[in-house]
This record gives C-alpha cells, structure tokens and sequence, in this order.
C-alpha cells in the first residue's frame, strides 16, 4: 500500500456493491502522502500490514492501521538455518 488511493477505491466500490464490511490486508505499508487521512476517511474498517516497512507518525497513530510483527517469524527463519533445518 503506498498512497492508499487505489485501495480507497477499490474498498468504496465494494460497499457500493453490497459488501457490509470492507477489511484489506498487505504485506509491506509504505503510506505515502495523504494515504494515512484516505484510510481515516474511507469505508475500510482495518488495513492490517506486517512491520516490515517503519511507520511513519501519521499512520503509526492512524487507528485504522494495524500492525503485525514478523519477528517471530524472522527468528524462527535464523534459528532454522543455523540449525542447517527447512524453513519451509
């Protein structure tokens, strides 16, 4: 997600066409420009994103905007290959 403006869209369209409830999910949140006041003021209900990308204050405080943390997973990744184990 970078400016948030096509996912706006998109997420408006849905309820215009009888979606109840609009929720996007993304890998990486890049946010740029005005995307954070967008997602305030569009339809969505939650943009979920993994921290993979620092949040800048804006979104950070965006109440809309989750994050979730791939520490875990990166970790779990490190331990598997020193272990010379799959990551898979």
């Amino acid at each position: 997600i970078d400016t948030a403006g096509t996912l706006c869209k998109a997420a408006n369209e849905l309820k215009r066409r009888g979606a109840r409830r609009v929720f996007a999910l993304a890998s990486h949140g890049l946010f740029s420009g005005e995307a954070s006041v967008r997602i305030e003021k569009s339809c969505l209900e939650e943009v979920v994103v993994l921290n993979t990308v620092p949040a800048n204050d804006k979104i950070a405080s965006n109440p809309k905007v989750v994050h979730i943390s791939v520490a875990q997973l990166l970790a779990n990744a490190v331990e598997c290959i020193h272990d010379n184990k799959s990551i898979t």
